[in-house]
């Protein structure tokens, strides 16, 4: 039995909790925070053994094989690095990292120890988007995708957002990336996991909202569109807004043959296909065929309910069960490390293109950069990749 432990009592470790509660073969041994009220509270709801407010205590006495980190993002590197150095398997709340390059230094950490770690996109991983990538498998699109469009919306409303826009210290200020750095990985990883090459062009534009800024906020930016473009001329859009209506959380890939449109809220996956009807037939026909589509996703939504599978964050209760069985029995990890760096190189570029703290009060930033993700370059700056090394073990090991 895996003995597993969370570090960081907010919000989403109640969430982390509930579904570890549902996986059979793994025990919650101990939680931490630095505040010993809220470490004892997830504690004492969900009737854990034990509570803590130094992580070097949760690992001495506790002892866990798997810790979920699920501490605000600036904290994810150092608690991550700590965990994997004494031992145990992470698993890590997005943001994953605040850059590609503690992201990198984390996966040959892990390499090198023969750990396991992940990064907690659960989206990819709600029964939609697993549906979505069978169809893609299989070939429904035609081959590779040739283009993608991927939708995240944020509305600024409820405690969260009202915490972050009353104080101007507030933690996700001080992130490199501000609000677009804690929201956008969900939006940025979906893109990542269909792209082919490891350079991807990025082209973002990011500004303040009209909403914002009457209410005297200058310094948050909260629009986001971003063009990303691959020397095989795979392109994508992907959008972030707080504003738009309605707030979506979708995304669409389109290949040479089909096209396949996915509904995160509405947990709907609809086949578009590719070639018209004749005549007046495509102005009938297709409408009946969307009402078809929808009514088999109301009945597998119907279906996954009445067998107590159809939770909200079914997909982390998924991604946990898959990242376990990455250790336990040695299969494939769920999100490959070339993904995760992807999505990392790709925010990192964005947040060059867009940075908060350059911005004046009525100007936007738009800007071009090309991230040269191919492997030497991902893994060091400057040197080759050594025989032996961590960066020639992720090479052999299929992570990249």
């Amino acid at each position: 039995m895996l003995r597993v432990a969370i570090v960081g009592c907010g919000k989403i470790a109640d969430s982390h909790a509930e579904m570890l509660q549902m996986i059979k073969n793994c025990r919650i041994v101990g939680v931490c925070d630095h505040e010993e009220l809220m470490a004892k509270q997830l504690c004492d709801r969900y009737s854990i053994d034990g509570f803590y407010t130094s992580l070097d205590e949760l690992l001495g006495k506790a002892q866990p094989n798997v810790v979920h980190i699920t501490t605000t993002p600036e904290s994810h590197f150092a608690l991550a690095k700590q965990c994997l150095e004494k031992g145990c398997h992470v698993y890590v709340e997005k943001p994953f990292t605040l850059d590609s390059q503690e992201a990198l230094e984390l996966i040959n950490l892990a390499v090198t120890r023969g750990l396991k770690l992940t990064a907690a996109h659960d989206d990819q991983f709600s029964h939609v988007s697993r549906r979505m990538r069978t169809l893609v498998q299989e070939g429904y699109l035609g081959g590779i995708p040739l283009h993608m469009e991927s939708y995240y919306c944020y509305e600024l409303s409820g405690d969260y957002a009202k915490a972050l826009l009353g104080n101007k210290h507030h933690w996700v200020r001080k992130l490199p990336g501000q609000l677009l750095q804690n929201i956008i990985s969900h939006g940025v990883a979906r893109i990542a996991e269909y792209l082919q090459s490891e350079s991807p062009q990025v082209t973002a534009i990011g500004f303040t909202s009209p909403y914002l800024k009457s209410l005297g906020e200058n310094e948050i930016i909260d629009e986001l569109r971003v063009i990303i473009t691959e020397e095989e001329q795979i392109t994508a859009y992907f959008t972030f807004s707080s504003q738009m209506r309605p707030d979506l959380h979708q995304f669409r890939v389109f290949g040479s043959k089909n096209g396949l449109a996915l509904d995160e809220d509405n947990q709907t996956l609809i086949r578009l296909r590719g070639q018209r009807f004749l005549s007046y037939a495509e102005r009938f026909i297709p409408p009946v065929v969307f009402a078809k589509e929808y009514l088999h996703n109301f009945a597998r939504n119907l279906r996954s309910f009445f067998k107590r599978d159809f939770h909200m964050k079914s997909g982390m209760k998924f991604l946990i069960k898959s990242f376990y069985a990455s250790i336990v029995e040695d299969a494939p990890l769920p999100i490959p490390y070339r993904e995760i760096l992807l999505s990392t190189k790709i925010m990192d570029q964005i947040f060059e293109q867009v940075n908060p703290l350059s911005l004046g009060h009525d100007q936007f930033m738009l800007g071009t950069t090309t991230g040269r993700l191919s492997q030497p370059n991902l893994l060091s700056d400057s040197t080759p990749i050594q025989a032996n090394s961590p960066l020639s073990v992720l090479q052999k090991t299929g992570c990249l």
